[in-house]
């Protein structure tokens, strides 16, 4: 049995988990020697609609998976935290409480369980923070757009709060946890830790931001989600493609925000520029079209529409990873995030409405959206396109990726009577024509349903 609830915390119903966690208690005390005081999970997430738009400001609406991060942890006298893994690709590691280095140039995983420990360590101010001994289970695909980075950050996070006697809300857990991953120099907005965080069973949630809300959305009966893995791999902290776009997205907002006589040094998203003329979504797209440009833009064209200097540009609004970009294109980043944004919104409303023909029009914006993210965001790759490809033709009423790109997954919403027929199309199609997926078919491709969001539990 394993009752439990924490610091406002959801509980999971735990009936799929024993197995498990007694797996990971017998290599846990293998391993160290003594058992585990408690137990965290966090979920990985599939987000349904609303891609590279969180970063701008604008809902998203993701759920929760069943996919998730499990760490066992004990609490230790010594100031040190060992962290071990369940799978042997991941090596041991081991550093003292007080001196948290974390190395952005090679994002390997424990420097994201150092994430969430660092931000949980800085938000109290915490002078001798508790030792621990952790070991990590998870079962989210690595870098395949399912949120296995943000998952672990959120599992430590709550880790360091529950080992240090601390409590916070699930919103201000889910705020240190979105900001306490830039440490690893991904510029992310926060749907991630935010729906790992504060998601329930039975309903995806419209994500928005500040301040900080979940609503309920209900999904259409009638119809599965499936979720299928390219088997490209892309972390998005080992390359500069989504910071890339985070900057592109930057720079859209302070020309649209200069060309409307706005505070452009103030202003920063491009929800902001929408928010302070106080027009529509449609309002922005065609301002977009009147104020930038579809070709490139270089850094000097940028500086001197800014009426910058090069230095000012790098040292003061590109990131780290961004400096030595020459180009950047900002018309077809910004014409993405405002029309994403405007589908997000009438996803959740067809959602609420639930009329006859619901699926078809979700399928619709869903296929919008990724063409979208195609051809104006440039973040799909051939892998996706042949895969959303496929899922269209074996029975997908709409097909996206889902997660940063440039590989990971697609998200599928696929009519319950020809599920099965679905899955087994595909996997052949995909799957078994592949040498090198062949091995994966098995957990790269699954229905799911809305999840619960993260908990602490202990063993009774």
């Amino acid at each position: 049995r394993i009752p439990a609830f924490y610091a406002n915390i959801v509980l999971l119903n735990v009936s799929i988990l024993p197995f498990r966690l007694q797996k990971l208690k017998e290599m846990f005390i293998s391993k160290f020697g003594s058992a585990p005081k408690f137990y965290v999970r966090a979920p990985g997430r599939v987000n349904l609609i609303g891609e590279h738009i969180d970063y701008c400001g604008y809902a998203v609406l993701p759920m929760a998976i069943e996919q998730d991060i499990l760490i066992a942890v004990e609490p230790v006298k010594t100031q040190v935290v060992q962290l071990a893994n369940t799978n042997s690709l991941y090596l041991d590691f081991s550093t003292s409480v007080n001196n948290i280095q974390i190395n952005k140039t090679k994002p390997q995983w424990h420097n994201y369980f150092l994430c969430g420990l660092k931000g949980i360590q800085e938000h109290f101010g915490l002078n001798n923070p508790t030792g621990m001994n952790c070991l990590l289970d998870g079962t989210i695909p690595p870098s395949s757009g399912l949120s296995s980075s943000s998952a672990l950050v959120c599992c430590a996070g709550l880790v360091t709060l529950r080992a240090n006697g601390k409590t916070l809300s699930k919103v201000e857990l889910a705020e240190i946890c979105t900001k306490s991953e830039r440490y690893i120099g991904t510029e992310g907005g926060g749907m991630d830790q935010s729906i790992s965080f504060l998601a329930e069973e039975g309903t995806a949630k419209l994500i928005e931001f500040s301040p900080l809300r979940a609503t309920d959305v209900r999904l259409p009966s009638g119809a599965a989600f499936v979720i299928a893995n390219s088997c490209v791999e892309m972390n998005k902290a080992a390359t500069s493609h989504y910071n890339i776009r985070v900057m592109e997205c930057r720079l859209a907002t302070k020309l649209l925000s200069k060309s409307k006589g706005l505070d452009w040094k103030k202003t920063l998203r491009l929800h902001d520029v929408q928010t302070k003329l106080g027009v529509s979504l449609e309002e922005m797209l065609t301002i977009v079209e009147e104020v930038l440009h579809p070709e490139p833009y270089s850094t000097e064209e940028i500086c001197k529409c800014l009426g910058i200097s090069l230095e000012e540009l790098r040292s003061q609004i590109l990131s780290q990873n961004t400096q030595d970009v020459s180009t950047f294109k900002l018309y077809q980043r910004a014409k993405h995030v405002y029309s994403e944004a405007a589908r997000v919104l009438e996803f959740k409303k067809i959602c609420n409405e639930a009329p006859a023909n619901a699926i078809q029009l979700l399928g619709e914006l869903m296929n919008q959206s990724y063409i979208s993210c195609r051809e104006m965001y440039e973040c799909s790759c051939p892998e996706l396109d042949r895969l959303v490809d496929i899922c269209l033709q074996f029975g997908a009423i709409g097909s996206r990726l889902t997660g940063a790109g440039w590989g990971g997954c697609t998200v599928s919403m696929v009519p319950t009577d020809k599920l099965n027929t679905f899955l087994k199309n595909v996997k052949k199609a995909y799957y078994q024509t592949d040498v090198q997926r062949l091995p994966l078919e098995n957990n790269s491709l699954f229905a799911t349903k809305p999840g619960r969001g993260a908990l602490v539990f202990v063993e009774a």
